[in-house]
């Protein structure tokens, strides 16, 4: 008696059919799986055989044996239980054969019979979708995370016997917590307690946010406490403009797989915005695990990473940051395989000047000429580099705060950041990349071609200020984002200077002021 049934199993941020295959023949009484299985999915045997026997279904005294295939893939999760079980029957003649064609089982069982719900739904049923399966038949609390896939029609069930009425007689009752998906989340919900009109002064530190979010530039805040630099930073998704629908699919699949998924809300609309803790580790940032899944970095992938207190997260784990930032994606390399997850995310990071936090006015710092550069070798020179945008935070004036002039809102800013991205897109259509942070250098000389005049001064500029190649190919990305939000289609002098405004940190920051 033979039977096989269709599951999926996650293999980073990909989901990959799985065919479980049910032979029940004469012999010794055996329960035997293969197919290269991790521990959890091995003791599904225990979980499946003592649910079925408390659904009322007792195996035979034969030799069962299931086969998952294909075999060269890793099996993990506990999201096999059901198909394992519903292959079982079908091969004991309990339930249809021709019923489970078609169709994908997804779910924990435990000892009940009770099916409970497992993370990377998403996915899964879009890969099942794709292949040509009908039917998704998966945990009631999954119901509306599989609904969201289209040309699939899925069914939430609460226990392994309605699974069984259910292939046995095709009716399907929706239980009556079942709430009908009102839309897929295509209205994006901005947020309304954090604006940049609430920051009194700071204009340049304002500009230079609006500069970063209009192009996907990186950006770094450096300034005494109390300057307002996380404040400007927790201010930057008000001005985010709105997610593409490849955009939201790729973000709803990266919190599916970790389980962060909220499935009320229909596909994520709303860019992320990360904030971990200085304490995180190397793995938390760039993900992994037994089995791996996305870190922080992935977890902000068409959003921010921000990274508060800088020079708090210890060296190595910020050296992790580089390759990501310059491929947009990260690769873990694993035993059992590799793993690639996207990380297309905007870095904002704010830091201290120096340990007490106000050099280089020695008039308050208290840090020796030691302690400094000990504090600023914490940051590598390589991942500086890759920070398009470092501004200098001032602190407020006394007549700043007093002024009663209102201060621009983030939505006047984010009409100019929607402009300035839909002039990329079109710009960029047919080049595959969407912003000017991502022109890649054999396109420099297209996309952010420059007059006599301004490339005699950029040629002194480069002499003058020693810049590597990509600290000079950053400022002309980000003198092209200045001039769309101008709206100009080339890039002038004053765009130039703008941008060379924002790299002169790295030369004069560090001067004691005395």
């Amino acid at each position: 008696m033979y039977s096989m049934v269709t599951t999926s199993v996650l293999h980073g941020m990909e989901a990959i059919l799985v065919q479980v295959e049910a032979d029940v023949s004469p012999g010794l009484p055996t329960f035997e799986m293969v197919g290269f299985l991790s521990s959890e999915v091995k003791e599904a045997k225990e979980r499946v055989r003592t649910a079925l026997r408390n659904c009322g279904y007792q195996l035979p005294a034969k030799r069962i044996t299931i086969s998952f295939s294909p075999a060269g893939i890793r099996k993990s999760g506990s999201g096999f239980d059901l198909a394992v079980a519903v292959a079982i029957l079908a091969a004991l003649e309990a339930v249809p054969k021709k019923r489970v064609e078609n169709t994908i089982f997804l779910g924990e069982l435990n000892l009940s019979g009770k099916l409970v719900p497992i993370p990377g739904i998403l996915p899964m049923a879009a890969v099942a979708a794709e292949a040509g399966h009908q039917t998704g038949i998966v945990p009631f609390e999954n119901q509306k995370e599989a609904s969201l896939v289209p040309h699939m029609k899925s069914l939430g069930m609460s226990h392994l016997n309605q699974v069984v009425e259910y292939l046995r007689k095709g009716e399907y009752q929706k239980p009556q917590a079942d709430i009908k998906i009102e839309g897929t989340g295509t209205k994006i919900k901005l947020p309304t307690q954090a604006d940049f009109s609430e920051i009194t002064g700071q204009k340049m530190l304002k500009r230079a946010c609006e500069i970063a979010v209009a192009g996907r530039h990186n950006l770094l805040f450096a300034g005494p406490p109390g300057a307002g630099k996380t404040m400007a930073a927790k201010r930057i998704p008000s001005i985010l403009p709105p997610m593409t629908e490849r955009e939201r699919i790729e973000v709803s699949k990266i919190y599916s797989i970790c389980g962060m998924f909220d499935e009320s809300q229909g596909l994520i609309g709303v860019r992320p915005f990360r904030s971990p803790h200085h304490t995180v580790s190397a793995q938390g940032l760039a993900g992994g695990g037994a089995n791996p899944k996305p870190g922080e970095i992935s977890l902000a992938h068409a959003g921010v990473l921000f990274l508060d207190e800088l020079t708090e997260f210890k060296p190595g784990t910020l050296e992790i940051l580089r390759q990501p930032m310059e491929e947009r994606q990260i690769q873990l390399i694993r035993a059992h395989g590799k793993y690639t997850f996207p990380a297309d995310f905007m870095l904002v990071a704010a830091m201290n000047p120096c340990k007490c936090g106000y050099y280089p006015d020695m008039q308050k710092c208290t840090c020796t000429d030691y302690e400094i550069r000990r504090y600023r070798n914490r940051i590598s020179q390589p991942l500086l580099d890759r920070m398009d945008l470092c501004v200098k935070v001032e602190t407020v004036h006394y007549q700043e705060l007093e002024q009663t002039t209102q201060e621009e809102s983030s939505e006047s800013i984010r009409e100019r950041v929607v402009m300035a991205h839909k002039r990329q897109r079109e710009r960029y259509e047919k080049e595959g990349f969407f912003y000017n942070s991502q022109i890649p250098a054999k396109k420099i000389a297209t996309f952010c071609a420059l007059k006599k005049d301004e490339k005699r001064h950029m040629q002194q500029i480069y002499e003058t200020l020693n810049l590597s190649v990509r600290s000079y190919h950053k400022i002309l990305k980000t003198a092209r984002t200045i001039a769309d939000i101008e709206g100009s289609e080339e890039i002038r002098m004053e765009h130039l200077h703008e941008a060379i405004c924002y790299r002169s940190i790295d030369s004069n920051f560090w001067e004691r002021r005395r």
